[in-house]
């Protein structure tokens, strides 16, 4: 499908740099279609034919990705109703002598069955405290939600 100004118009099938992605209607030289996009099958004729065929499948994405978001919605508010606890060697007034960071709290909720990565939880440094924290967590397409997290002694120092 060639145009008035020389370009033709074809469906891209893999990434292009400074063209397009798959599924895009991009507009290029009828040379630079015919000797590479064409014959590396990094491209297809825009037919009519093909064009339907990528409209259903960008709308199966589409549904796919909706699914995807209600089950982290859900989630989100699972967790949201959930608290965790660690436990941590302490001082007598309550210094952790290490720390609690993200992947103790990511390994915290994956023993309770939530597929969480330690780059989902958000603090803003490794926690060095007995006590209630809220951990921000970032579950993915914007969907972001809250959990409490105790960190408890395991073992007190008694003072003498």
């Amino acid at each position: 499908m060639r145009a008035k100004d020389g370009h033709m118009q074809v469906l891209l099938t893999h990434v292009v740099p400074h063209v397009g992605q798959p599924g895009d209607l991009a507009k290029v030289r009828p040379g630079f279609a015919r000797n590479y996009l064409l014959p590396q099958g990094l491209a297809t004729f825009a037919t009519p034919q093909n064009l339907r065929i990528i409209e259903k499948h960008r709308q199966r994405l589409r549904e796919l990705e909706e699914a995807r978001r209600a089950d982290l919605v859900n989630l989100a508010a699972q967790l949201a109703q959930r608290s965790i606890t660690i436990e941590a060697n302490a001082n007598a007034e309550g210094h952790l002598y290490g720390s609690v960071n993200a992947d103790q709290i990511a390994a915290a909720l994956r023993t309770e069955q939530f597929p969480i990565d330690s780059d989902n939880v958000k603090i803003e440094g490794p926690l060095k405290e007995l006590g209630l924290y809220t951990i921000k967590l970032n579950l993915g397409q914007d969907v972001t939600t809250e959990v409490k997290l105790w960190v408890v002694p395991t073992h007190t120092e008694e003072s003498a």
